[in-house]
């Protein structure tokens, strides 16, 4: 068809079915996407608004410095099980978003939904997770939304503003009035018009940005802004999260200006709303947030309930910030109407407090703690789980809500998914509780998601199961079938790597060590990638378990740590232990006690025998006859420059002789006296015997892909160099929650010290600590006993 425009030149124009049908192919090919992964719909063009040109969409921009560690994606089906459930716990629950590491050797490219883990042996507060995707976030309300009509002024629901939808003809017809009405536009045409726009369903949504009479639509309200009263403002940010507008568009830097310039003098719900809407829309903006939490702290709660003091943790939570002006009057808020949440509302706070890292007092803890018991038994999985983060993060050992977990998980864990266990499984294993009811549940279930299982997912549950000492035994499908899935998942190391270290400790605690994964944790490039960590110190867990595959693992062939590397770490672990746990006063009690029981310093040695351990020990040697034997401190690690795997090679020491001591101390003559004479024992020799040199180990773990089970340590023998002695202080966060059980880390000790060829000596913190307070002649009596007798 042909016309005449308005400056007289020949213009043709497309017939309309011509138009018709090309908006038929679009439809097709939106509704080829919709059936695809929902990564590569995110992935689509889009329009950005740069006076109408058409560009691609950048990729999802990641977090700002300060929003790294973004919010949790709201998916309950990742605590549940099913075919839908399973598919989308594959992509929930993510705790890291950090950049891809240049590529190695060890591995292929790595796939993005992993997370990781905090610094593996520290036993320190865990730092919240950042358990964001790279998947579009959902704009339903979440569960606690649901409680309570009043959180529609303060949330985005995106389905009840699609309902009724309208059609591809009519979105168009709308973009042609707003087009034709372009200059004589108001505020109220502007909102109008974008928030019939947002009812479109969202596989027609490209074809909207995509068009350049809705980029003119965004031009015109980006130049009206400061005209939009605060209603209007809101309006217009709901309906573009609605339309899917790309978290990088232009125009939306323009609202986040507009909103931080209006901040002050905005109402709390409209505040709050803004905030959800930034979370749906995916862009950070710490500057608005900052403003919001400003205002909060002259909020007049009085007016305000519990829907908007909810919304205000969670939207803390979404934004990784626990602003400490605030914290105050949030915890009395959060006392005020604590009895008035619901089940879901608690488990929503919890989250929010754990994501936020916000320190309540100890009391306002135990107090939710209460109430989060009380509303156990209604509370959904994923609830409860958020419970569990907020005593993880907490360190908050409350017995009745511990004591729920028993009743609460058996029944639960059929259908939970392997994210929900996994937060079950550390929750237990940061607080240091081992429930053989809740493990069981737990180990029983898993076998069968470990192919859903993430990397994170499983180098986690074999660390929890690991740490707290749950025996392979008891579940034989468990460790084999985690470990399995970690060779699934190998390429995601090579992104993660704290993962593959975290799952091989776990195992290692339990004394399995498979060879397969094993090489590739001691390979050049992986400890090159490894060490270069900047996200995470992880020199001391591979020096963990490097020198633990040394001593475990006999006729080891495969690839070590560097020299320099173990050298380096072991100078930092000694400079600690010098700084923290040698000047302990316990330790100091001792170590004092013993000289004078033995017979002076030079009887008793205070260091590092098996530095990887990260613990210290006072070490005695008793000759054949029972005798102690003076040691000489020259010979152990102790610093940097000490001999490189010393503890391997069994160099314990040198022959101590009157000329040595002589030229040590520059003093001839001097005679070397013997100790104080324990009771029902022979007189001491004046030297020490030659140590053993022989480099064997015990029989230990076989080499293979499998898990075999670990053989019993060996018990030391008296040797006829005589013993040696490893006299450990022991402390309560060495054993399970009240128990006896020693933790993974622990126990793998003194399983090593006994392939050592040391007899352990444990001055138990429930004996050795009230004695403290005792007669120095009780504890006297306790040490010699400890060492001359049978006292175990």
């Amino acid at each position: 068809m042909r016309s005449c425009g308005r400056s007289g030149k020949l213009v043709v124009s497309r017939p309309r079915w011509m138009s018709a049908r090309a908006l038929c192919r679009q439809a097709a090919a939106l509704r080829l996407l919709a059936v695809a992964p929902r990564r590569e719909v995110w992935r689509s063009r889009c329009q950005r608004w740069d006076g109408g040109q058409r560009e691609v969409e950048e990729e999802r921009p990641r977090a700002a410095p300060g929003l790294e560690e973004y919010a949790v994606r709201y998916n309950p089906a990742a605590y549940r099980t099913g075919h839908r459930a399973a598919a989308a716990s594959c992509g929930a629950e993510e705790e890291d978003t950090a950049p891809p590491t240049p590529a190695s050797s060890f591995g292929r490219q790595s796939n993005p939904h992993t997370g990781s883990q905090n610094t593996l042996l520290d036993l320190a507060p865990a730092a919240p997770p950042n358990d964001s995707d790279d998947l579009p976030p959902s704009f339903e309300p979440r569960s606690f939304q649901k409680s309570r009509p009043e959180y529609a002024a303060v949330s985005h629901d995106d389905s009840a503003r699609r309902t009724p939808p309208i059609s591809a003809n009519e979105a168009s017809l709308l973009l042609n009035k707003a087009s034709v009405l372009r200059g004589a536009m108001g505020p109220r045409e502007m909102v109008g018009f974008l928030g019939e726009l947002a009812r479109l369903p969202p596989e027609q949504l490209p074809l909207v940005r995509g068009n350049t009479r809705f980029s003119m639509l965004l031009r015109s309200t980006a130049e009206s802004l400061r005209r939009f009263s605060d209603t209007q403002l809101l309006d217009a940010l709901s309906a573009l999260a609605s339309l899917g507008l790309p978290p990088a568009h232009g125009v939306l830097a323009l609202f986040e200006s507009e909103l931080c310039r209006r901040a002050e003098a905005m109402e709390p719900r409209g505040l709050l709303l803004a905030a959800d809407l930034w979370r749906c829309l995916s862009r950070p903006v710490p500057k608005f947030l900052e403003r919001l939490y400003g205002s909060a702290t002259g909020w007049r709660w009085a007016g305000l309930g519990p829907a908007e003091l909810v919304q205000l943790v969670y939207v803390m939570g979404e934004g990784r910030r626990s602003p400490s002006a605030l914290l105050l009057t949030l915890e009395a808020q959060l006392l005020r109407h604590l009895d008035q949440l619901t089940a879901e509302e608690v488990g929503a706070v919890c989250l929010g407090l754990f994501k936020s890292q916000s320190s309540l007092s100890s009391s306002a803890v135990v107090q939710l703690a209460d109430r989060a018991c009380e509303l156990a038994p209604e509370m959904s999985d994923y609830g409860l789980v958020n419970v569990l983060k907020l005593l993880r993060f907490s360190y908050l050992d409350h017995r009745p809500l511990l004591k729920a977990l028993g009743t609460e998980i058996p029944r639960r864990a059929p259908r939970m998914g392997a994210p929900g266990l996994m937060h079950v499984a550390l929750a237990c294993s940061a607080l240091h509780y081992r429930d053989d009811g809740v493990l069981g549940a737990v180990a029983d279930r898993l076998p069968s998601l470990a192919p859903q299982c993430r990397s994170k997912d499983a180098a986690k549950l074999l660390w929890a199961f690991g740490t707290l000492g749950f025996p392979p035994s008891c579940a034989p499908q468990l460790f084999p079938s985690l470990a399995q899935a970690m060779r699934r998942r190998v390429e995601e190391f090579r992104r993660f790597p704290e993962h593959l270290l975290t799952g091989l400790l776990g195992l290692a605690f339990a004394g399995l060590f498979p060879s397969d994964l094993l090489a590739l944790a001691l390979s050049p490039d992986f400890v090159s990638l490894a060490a270069g960590s900047r996200r995470m110190e992880l020199k001391k867990d591979l020096f963990t378990l490097d020198a633990s595959v040394g001593l475990e693992v006999p006729g080891w062939a495969g690839p070590r740590v560097g020299g320099a590397l173990v050298e380096e770490v072991t100078s930092q672990l000694w400079s600690f232990a010098l700084q923290d746990v040698c000047l302990k006063p316990e330790v100091l009690e001792a170590e004092g006690l013993l000289q004078e029981a033995l017979g002076g310093e030079a009887f008793v040695r205070k260091h590092m025998i098996l530095p990887h351990t990260r613990s210290i020990d006072l070490e005695v040697r008793l000759d054949p006859a029972g005798c102690p034997v003076p040691l000489h401190s020259g010979t152990h690690l102790q610093g940097p420059g000490a001999t490189v795997r010393a503890w391997e090679r069994g160099l314990m020491g040198v022959t101590i002789t009157e000329d040595l001591l002589a030229q040590l101390t520059n003093i001839k003559g001097t005679a070397v006296q013997n100790p104080a004479k324990p009771p029902h024992s022979r007189p001491a020799h004046s030297t020490t015997p030659t140590p053993s040199r022989d480099g064997a180990f015990p029989s230990g773990v076989d080499l293979s892909e499998g898990l075999p089970g670990p053989p019993p340590p060996p018990r030391p023998t008296e040797t006829a160099d005589g013993q040696r002695l490893a006299v450990q202080v022991c402390h309560r966060n060495h054993f399970c929650y009240r128990s006896r059980q020693l933790l993974g880390l622990h126990a793998m000790k003194r399983r090593q010290l006994a392939l050592r060829g040391y007899r352990v000596v444990e001055l138990h913190h429930w004996e050795w600590f009230p004695l403290l307070k005792r007669s120095r002649a009780e504890r006297l009596a306790y040490l010699r006993a400890k060492i001359f007798g049978d006292l175990d």
